[in-house]
């Protein structure tokens, strides 16, 4: 495993650009599901959350089932390319302070996500185990 696209969920949570703010909230209910990516032909178009819903729509009064995603979703703060190596992408998320971050191609079309704590996961997975040469201690015995 040596690049994003190994560690990335490749099946995100989307929904068309047309697709009304209501279908996003009934997704956004399950608790496992924290953001919706908006796509339009398969181009990332943003990302919509909880808090998108509450401000754009419940807060300005708007019609969750007239209001469209393209109209509402907020872009990407960062996106990342799929052959970028896990080390620096997860370096990335650091400074960014990212939990996770949509993974585009070169048209910008989402191929999937990337999580920090999967990445965390995985590359932890792949770590060789350390083997150091030492003297054991000399201990008394427990009392």
């Amino acid at each position: 495993m040596n690049s994003v696209r190994d560690a990335m969920v490749s099946h995100p949570g989307r929904l068309p650009a047309d697709a009304s703010a209501q279908a996003a909230g009934e997704l956004l209910q399950r608790p496992e599901v924290r953001a919706i990516y908006v796509t339009d032909d398969e181009r990332l178009v943003g990302v919509v959350t909880r808090k998108t819903l509450v401000r754009e729509v419940v807060a300005a009064g708007r019609e969750p089932s007239a209001t469209t995603l393209g109209e509402i979703a907020e872009p990407p703060d960062h996106t990342i390319g799929p052959d970028v190596p896990l080390e620096d992408a997860f370096r990335f998320l650091e400074e960014h302070d990212a939990e996770r971050v949509p993974v585009v191609d070169e048209e910008g079309r989402l191929i999937g996500v990337l999580s920090r704590s999967v990445l965390q996961r995985r590359l932890a997975e792949d770590e060789e185990p350390i083997e150091e040469d030492f003297e054991p201690l000399d201990l008394p015995p427990a009392a």
